[in-house]
């Protein structure tokens, strides 16, 4: 169970990391030139970010996740239930940052640098919101 736990914990990391990185790189990427060698750069950068780290991140942190949730006994428990609806709307936004990778991949991104920084936000009160309630419990 330790195990489990702790690669669920380092699974998670990386994900984070990806999930707040990511739209950080698109604020840069608005501020660059079509076609540019900084944009093309951009484009290496959030494609392995997202493909390399992120994605694999994702499925650990949900099959660790889930181990732990059959494991643990805390199937059908109330804090569980809202944090993995949490879990899932921090997994849509994963699919959402995605979908903008491959907006700013074809070079066709309308969204000005202000938008990637308020949506830089949302995996960071997702994240406090799934702490409280692992840690907390509070029903």
């Amino acid at each position: 169970m330790l195990w489990i736990k702790a690669l669920h914990i380092i699974s998670v990391i990386a994900w984070m990391a990806g999930l707040l990185y990511l739209p950080r790189l698109y604020v840069y990427h608005c501020e660059s030139a079509v076609s540019s060698i900084q944009s093309e750069t951009f484009k290496i950068m959030e494609r392995r970010l997202y493909r390399a780290i992120m994605t694999p991140a994702l499925i650990l942190s949900w099959g660790f996740g889930c181990a732990l949730i059959v494991k643990g006994g805390f199937v059908g428990e109330g804090w569980m239930f809202l944090k993995l609806l949490l879990v899932a709307v921090l997994t849509g936004v994963h699919f959402l940052l995605g979908h903008y990778r491959l907006v700013f991949e074809r070079d066709e991104n309308t969204r000005p640098a202000k938008f990637y920084r308020l949506l830089n936000e949302v995996p960071t009160v997702l994240m406090i919101g799934i702490v409280i309630l692992v840690v907390v419990r509070p029903f």
